[in-house]
């Protein structure tokens, strides 16, 4: 029997957009805010608000928020290649996303890891966040291959999946 490592997750999907495409939506609060968050705020280090179309880089710290939640995820950007490759901390746990050449095809795989073993971290980390990931990717694709947002964007409607 396959014992479940509670520690860490990773999804993948494939997206037919360019590397460049890819990258560039994960590093900048403009991108962000076109598939994944309400709100995204950079600053540097030294705790200057960045410019929307300005890139994170490794050192600067953000405060997300997201349609339909009251919450502000905080973290700080742990490094980036400038293509292919950034890491971040979220919700205390590290998250990696690189964007992988398979088969000719992109491929963006999200590993979210040191999540804690606790029961509560297993629900809301290990569980909620996998299944965050997996909405948010999937609206990725949407966006970048269609120009579909699938979030929803009513305050008012709740429990809902792609909050």
């Amino acid at each position: 029997m396959e014992t479940i490592n509670w520690s860490t997750f990773n999804k993948r999907i494939h997206v037919r957009a360019s590397l460049e495409k890819l990258f560039n939506a994960w590093t900048t609060q403009s991108n962000l805010e076109k598939w994944f968050l309400k709100s995204a705020q950079f600053y540097t280090k030294e705790g200057n608000l960045k410019d929307e179309k300005t890139m994170i880089e490794p050192g600067d710290t953000y405060s997300w928020k997201w349609h339909g939640s009251d919450f502000t995820g905080e973290g700080e950007i742990l490094k980036h290649n400038g293509k292919n490759y950034l890491e971040f901390t979220f919700l205390g746990c590290v998250v990696s996303v690189e964007i992988k050449s398979e088969e000719g095809e992109n491929v963006v795989e999200i590993i979210q890891k040191e999540i804690p073993l606790d029961e509560e971290s297993k629900m809301n980390l290990y569980v909620g966040c996998s299944r965050g990931w997996t909405f948010y990717a999937t609206n990725l694709k949407s966006i970048l291959e269609g120009g579909i947002d699938l979030r929803n964007r009513n305050e008012k409607l709740v429990n809902v999946i792609n909050t």
